[in-house]
């Protein structure tokens, strides 16, 4: 019986999928809209990552060759390097997740002070720059730095190495668990927790007992995820981790340094693996393992902790983080305005007229490649979304796996696979500012995707039928019911998309030319040249540009997304009826 009904079911399924494409295949709109969609991932997303899978496996004649495989990993330097970045992203996901939890704990469960101000420090370091965190250990705590030089008296203090890295990092992505967790801590059923404490159980007994394994699946998704963020970053190594080589800089080095691309191609797909092992474990495996019980009943509100001697040093430990945050941030703000870290502190804007002056062409580029970017990756994410949300047709599939691929591949290879897949060929990209949008759409689209995805799984598909039957088309009715109700996701989007695209590193690292850098790029080059005041006059820019385009994109998409009403105010009820008509 079970057998049959499930036969039943998967047969009433395939019937379904066919019935939907033949649909489509009536609506031009949306046909080509797929059509264009599979297009363009397979030509941006399948296309590189095949071409850098089959460089590495091949020798300079184009026949099959494990030789270079080989070398690596009987080379002790790369499998100690491989050992030091998996050691580093376990440390790294254990304390950023354990900071994220408690973060999320504290704002979620119990009654504390200026909760505003801990939602906001738990989120500032994704919309930062790079090299920020990394200015801000050299000027606090480097040979000249304002801690262990002026404070204590230290001389010729070294901070490059493995701690610095794990501080770094640590700040950089526990954001990312509390945002995972947060959500995890607010769906459970608050009757669960006073069920327990009701019973005489204590808050440290419920919290283990209860709170604890319910929010276990949010837990191993913020380490899988800080996991996958500590593998792919570059900027943070390669500018603080000194003698601690990570995977993603020793490909650099080896692709820049030796001109071996064949060498970089077997590290880069090496680092690959272990990033796209957790990103699927995290996706198809932990987000089924869900223990929330989330029901339909109404329930009482939560009631905060509100104890002394469990509020106060959860209280306590977020402000010290904070703290920390705006200590390291205030830092490198102020490092802009000094004439010469360490030795001169007196007040100028002379650093702030040498990078404009020196760079004003690779910020201009950061910013106009950006929004273009953005706007393409966050219309084409609503699109995909829309697609996938709200139609069932063969090859949904395709389009589903392939448009967040670009999420779990690490930057360092993905700009190596478009170096190997648009520097000859067909398409010949290298070096235009086209393939840097490229990169930035589909790498950074996932993001919009998901958010857009989620939006319309919760819109009623009644409210497009209803468009349909009083005549609509696809695009029309997308246009005008769908886009205005992904407001929210189209604008979640178009934020990370060129947050990211700003503030790109490693995607992009192989991928710049003289016409066209960008801002990171140039950030890159001060430290190699230790201009660490200049460097900070560059983030301080780039931080006040991203808050600026930030609240435009905001009142624009609010503007223009808005929904509107053609009944002018004050209509009588015959006006109505003629409009409604």
């Amino acid at each position: 019986m079970a057998n049959a009904a499930g036969s039943g079911g998967k047969s009433a399924a395939r019937l379904k999928r066919r019935n939907e494409t033949k649909m489509i295949m009536r609506q031009p709109i949306m046909l080509v809209a797929i059509l264009a969609v599979i297009v363009l991932l397979l030509l941006f997303v399948v296309y590189p990552l095949v071409k850098v899978l089959l460089f590495s496996l091949t020798d300079e004649t184009g026949a099959f060759s494990l030789a270079t495989a080989a070398e690596i990993f009987s080379t002790s330097r790369y499998l100690k390097t491989f050992g030091r970045t998996m050691l580093l992203g376990v440390i790294v996901a254990v304390i950023a997740t354990f900071i994220g939890y408690v973060f999320a704990y504290t704002i979620t469960r119990t009654n504390v002070p200026c909760k505003g101000f801990l939602k906001t420090i738990a989120t500032l370091p994704i919309l930062s720059p790079p090299f920020i965190l990394c200015l801000s250990i050299i000027f606090l705590f480097g040979r000249q730095g304002l801690i262990t030089k002026s404070l204590l008296g230290i001389e010729g203090n070294d901070v490059y190495g493995m701690g610095s890295l794990i501080v770094v990092q640590v700040l950089s992505f526990f954001p990312i668990a509390y945002m995972t967790l947060s959500g995890i801590l607010s769906s459970i059923d608050a009757s669960v927790e006073d069920a327990a404490c009701n019973m005489g159980a204590s808050r440290w007994h419920t919290f283990w007992t209860v709170t604890f394994p319910l929010s276990l699946p949010g837990i191993i998704s913020g380490c899988l995820l800080v996991f996958i963020q500590s593998l792919e970053d570059f900027s943070n190594p390669a500018t603080i981790g000194g003698d601690f080589t990570t995977l993603s800089v020793e490909v650099y080095q080896i692709i820049t340094g030796s001109y071996d691309m064949q060498k970089g191609s077997v590290l880069a797909l090496l680092m690959l693996v272990p990033t796209m092992v957790a990103y699927l474990l995290n996706k198809y495996w932990v987000n089924k393992k869900s223990f929330v019980t989330v029901t339909g009943k109404p329930t009482q509100a939560r009631k905060l902790i509100d104890e002394a001697h469990i509020k106060w040093p959860l209280f306590i430990f977020c402000m010290l983080v904070a703290a920390v945050i705006i200590l390291f941030y205030g830092t490198v703000v102020f490092g802009s305005f000094v004439t010469t870290w360490g030795y001169n502190y007196a007040l100028t804007l002379d650093q702030y007229g040498r990078a404009l002056q020196q760079g004003w062409d690779s910020l201009r580029n950061s910013i106009v490649l950006g929004l273009v970017a953005a706007l393409i990756g966050g219309l084409l994410g609503m699109v995909i979304a829309y697609i996938t949300a709200k139609r069932d047709y063969y090859g949904k599939r395709f389009i589903e796996v392939s448009s967040v691929l670009m999420f779990a591949v690490p930057g360092t290879v993905l700009g190596i696979a478009y170096i190997l897949a648009f520097n000859t060929g067909f398409l010949v990209l290298t070096g235009t500012a086209t393939i840097l949008v490229i990169v930035f759409v589909f790498r950074n689209m996932p993001v919009a995707i998901e958010s857009g995805t989620t939006t319309l799984l919760q819109i009623d598909n009644s409210i497009e039928e209803a468009s349909t039957i009083l005549g609509a088309g696809s695009g029309y009715s997308f246009r005008r019911i769908s886009l205005p109700m992904l407001r929210n996701a189209f604008f979640s989007g178009l934020v990370y998309s060129f947050v990211k695209a700003i503030t790109a590193v490693s995607a992009i690292i192989f991928l710049v030319s003289p016409r066209w850098d960008l801002v990171t790029s140039k950030i890159y080059t001060l430290f190699d040249q230790a201009k660490y005041s200049q460097a900070a006059a560059f983030v301080t820019m780039m931080v006040i540009i991203l808050l600026v385009f930030i609240g435009i994109f905001n009142g624009l998409i609010n503007l223009l997304l808005a929904p509107r009403s053609r009944v002018p105010k004050g209509a009588g009820i015959h006006e109505k009826t003629e409009e409604t008509k």
